[in-house]
């Protein structure tokens, strides 16, 4: 049995509901008012029977038709207050659900945007957007149907049971005669529908992954001409939330009708015996008759209690899931203080070793320096471990051994965002959101002016392709760029990088993805860029980087040679041989 089976399998768990509380805190004035509103919904429960009773016995049997007047008014205002505080509890418990969901969902998706991007290596997407999303949602629902109206139901019980005993005892016994066999057809129904509400709740998720993994490849699939057989397997899966579904269908329509039954029974009872009280002078009509009310209301809490146990016990592990994810430690330390007003640029990594699980080393014993203003370029197999060093060097992951410095500083005592932003990244597959041009340019940082976008726009030589879309720079690029090409997105990515002005640019792979025109307009742009600043290049294609001050060739995660162009054609090692076979494939 995994963790979550075991939280499934528990209904209060008193450590989830204690950090569930320190959300509610903010609003402890509005809880606390809920609860008033619950207890006082409760006590004024059994007030209407007794009103019945009495008007009953002691107004209409003494024909006493102007007392039966304010009976009557007396009655209607109960009615009213009961609606009132019945729209004072629907209201607030809702309002109180979405205000801690909120606030619940910022943190979390403010810890997602800290966490370490080892994290992310191993954890799949869906199930982060399922926290962010489906489990948050389900919390409003521990407000609105669990927690608050659990009590409220419980309280209430207790007080019917009381009044009734109090009223006739004899009676009460009759009406409960019943309870045994509802509660163990409520037991049976709350074990039936959790397992269907779990069984609903993995189908959704399988529906989901399915059609947004081959709605995002559906190139793949019209390509290959599978268009049927993935519209079958749809339909196998679809067929399975449909199955689920009715189970959950079959089980209320079979409890709801047997609890009515079992009410109806109970009613049955009460009337039978309290006809031969009555008869006998022993019970009122009006004792009878307030009976009869006080099984309905007995009767309807316990029938929603199953549902509200399972929205309780659904909640516990959502919250559960989402503790979880918020007590992580999977998220880089940002301790360091210094935020130097101008950064040169200079980087040494001096006997770097890194894995990215346990000991399975990526990099081993990296040393090397580039000064401010110069240019570094990488070279090596795929898997070498070129793309792990400029990783390292924005701290997307953390070294295991050695150290890295900028500027002579160990970047651990640089503030993490201070020293990001003086480093751009410009990456081989580009993420642009769906959003306008300018704010894929800008993410959003309002420090950064019209004018040096498009002085960027005009610097990379994208400027004017961007006026000939329609809106200009406010076009909706949507999801991930797909209205753009390779080349254009590539182009983009540049001025996202230039309009930071960082004093150290990173290019993996920048220019792998586009055509030969595009490329050259890029190697005129990158030249400009580079000018003043530190350049650190990952490259297969080495024409690009013949005149780069320093070019280290990485195997293995080791550097196995080192120097400018000429002096590496030279050695005639591994980079002699990559510039041969390459030259033989352009010739």
């Amino acid at each position: 049995m995994n963790e979550e089976q075991k939280s499934a399998g528990r209904i209060f768990d008193l450590a989830i509901l204690r950090r569930l509380y320190a959300f509610v805190k903010p609003y402890q004035a509005r809880f606390y008012l809920l609860i008033g509103i619950i207890m006082l919904a409760a006590c004024l429960a059994p007030l209407t029977p007794l009103l019945i009773r009495y008007t009953i016995d002691n107004v209409i049997a003494m024909g006493d038709y102007q007392r039966l007047t304010v009976m009557l008014v007396i009655m209607i205002g109960v009615l009213v207050a009961q609606a009132v505080i019945q729209f004072l509890n629907t209201y607030l418990s809702g309002w109180l659900g979405q205000y801690v969901i909120r606030d619940i969902r910022v943190q979390l998706y403010r810890k997602i945007l800290h966490l370490r991007l080892k994290f992310f290596d191993n954890t799949p997407i869906g199930r982060l957007v399922t926290r962010s999303i489906s489990d948050v949602e389900t919390l409003a629902d521990v407000f609105s149907e669990g927690m608050a109206a659990i009590a409220g139901d419980i309280l209430q019980l207790v007080l019917i049971i009381g009044v009734m005993f109090y009223t006739d005892w004899r009676l009460a016994a009759i009406s409960l005669s019943t309870i045994p066999l509802m509660l163990f057809s409520t037991y049976v129904f709350k074990e039936k529908i959790k397992k269907s509400f779990n069984e609903v709740r993995t189908a959704v998720a399988n529906l989901n992954s399915f059609v947004q993994e081959h709605i995002t490849g559906m190139n793949i699939v019209q390509i290959f001409g599978s268009e049927k057989i993935e519209a079958e397997k749809f339909r196998a899966i679809n067929n399975e939330h449909r199955a689920a579904n009715i189970r959950s269908i079959w089980y209320y329509s079979v409890y709801y009708p047997v609890a009515d039954i079992i009410s109806a029974v109970a009613v049955g009872l009460v009337v039978w015996y309290g006809a031969q009280q009555i008869i006998s002078s022993d019970v009122t009509f009006g004792t009878v008759t307030a009976f009869v009310m006080f099984i309905n209301l007995f009767f309807r809490p316990i029938r929603m209690l199953a549902d509200r146990f399972n929205t309780l016990q659904m909640g516990i592990v959502s919250t559960d899931r989402i503790l979880k994810l918020l007590d992580s430690d999977e998220f880089t330390l940002d301790n360091g203080t210094y935020a130097p007003a101008t950064i040169r640029g200079a980087v040494e990594f001096k006997d770097v070793w890194f894995a990215y699980n346990n000991e399975d080393w990526v990099l081993r014993d990296i040393s090397f320096r580039v000064n401010a203003g110069e240019t570094v370029a990488f070279v090596g197999a795929t898997g070498a471990g070129k793309s792990s060093i400029i990783n390292l060097l924005s701290r997307f992951y953390d070294i295991n051994k050695g150290e890295i410095r900028v500027d002579g500083t160990d970047i651990h005592e640089y503030e993490l965002g201070h020293l990001r932003r003086n480093i751009g990244v410009v990456l081989q597959d580009v993420f642009l959101f769906s959003d306008t041009i300018e704010n894929n340019i800008t993410l959003g940082d309002k420090r950064i002016s019209r004018e040096k976008i498009v002085e960027a726009a005009k610097l990379v030589g994208v400027h004017d392709f961007i006026e000939r879309l329609p809106g200009g720079y406010e076009y909706n690029v949507m999801e991930r760029g797909s209205t753009l090409s390779v080349g254009q997105r590539q182009l983009i990515s540049f001025v996202r990088a230039m309009v930071q002005d960082p004093k150290i640019i990173v290019l993996d792979e920048a220019t792998s993805s586009v055509d030969t025109e595009t490329e050259e307009m890029i190697q005129d742009a990158i030249g400009k860029l580079m000018k003043g600043r530190t350049a650190i290049v990952i490259a297969h294609r080495l024409s690009t980087i013949q005149k780069a001050n320093n070019i280290i060739v990485v195997d293995k995660g080791r550097i196995v040679e080192q120097g400018n162009h000429e002096e590496l054609l030279q050695q005639e090692g591994f980079y002699a041989n990559l510039y041969r076979m390459q030259y033989k494939e352009v010739v």
